[in-house]
């Protein structure tokens, strides 16, 4: 479903991650390390995906853009720069009480489980007219 409008991924991420560093945790991203740009440590890497704590005191020079997140982290003791697609990001969260959010593996799938919306705006009744009567 493309209506011409822009992923509201990277709007979400930037808004979550602000969230979680204003309240005082430690915000984690959950990534797809199988998306095409995927540049992060593979020894890291399990099932497929890689947690990330992006944490203001554990990177720097983190730039959280429209289309690429870049930060520079520490790796068993090694510094490395690392980045991903935006759209490679499954999940941003609080290690602290894991509020956050997940995102659909597409943008404009909604995802599944029981935040999926059970209805769509054509699925639901056509409203009837207001029915006023002019009393004198």
């Amino acid at each position: 479903m493309n209506d011409g409008m822009t992923s509201n991924r990277p709007y979400l991420v930037r808004a979550l991650y602000e969230w979680v560093t204003d309240n005082g945790m430690t915000p984690h991203v959950l990534v797809d390390a199988d998306v095409t740009g995927v540049d992060v440590p593979r020894e890291a890497i399990q099932n497929g995906k890689i947690i990330l704590n992006i944490a203001p005191s554990a990177v720097g020079g983190i730039e959280l853009g429209n289309d690429w997140i870049s930060l520079t982290t520490r790796f068993s003791g090694q510094s490395r720069a690392i980045s991903f697609p935006v759209g490679a990001v499954i999940a941003i969260y609080a290690r602290e009480n894991g509020q956050g959010m997940m995102f659909a593996e597409k943008d404009g799938s909604p995802p599944d489980g029981p935040d999926k919306p059970k209805s769509t705006v054509e699925d639901l009744p056509t409203p009837k007219a207001p029915h006023l009567k002019v009393i004198k």
